[in-house]
């Protein structure tokens, strides 16, 4: 039996880009994602971070291998620039193998 893939975002803002307050951030809206929804990193199919064009200091991934998340498949991207967009942002996207229902998470 296949379990379902959820997604569970959120986002996140640094005042200043330096590599300490984006994996300090990172991994604070981590363990709030975590703590919030109960999940393992072993049921995590992949995380996805995205950063706006105005952080350039650090990969936000490294937040969760600094967490321990070693085995899970972590990628960053840039967000695409748009006129008005939040300055200094950090999206995270986790697929999260589980079978509760999506209006659950």
């Amino acid at each position: 039996m296949l379990m379902p893939v959820r997604g569970i975002r959120g986002a996140t803002t640094i005042t200043f880009d330096r590599q300490e307050e984006v994996l300090a951030a990172t991994g604070e809206l981590l363990e709030q994602m975590q703590r919030a929804n109960s999940f393992v990193p072993e049921e995590i199919a992949a995380v996805l971070f995205t950063v706006t064009g105005d952080i350039h200091s650090a990969f936000p991934a490294r937040a969760a291998r600094n967490m321990g998340w070693d085995l899970v498949p972590l990628m960053c991207f840039k967000e695409i620039e748009t006129e008005g967009a939040l300055p200094l942002c950090i999206r995270i996207l986790i697929l999260w193998n589980t079978d509760l229902n999506q209006n659950l998470i």
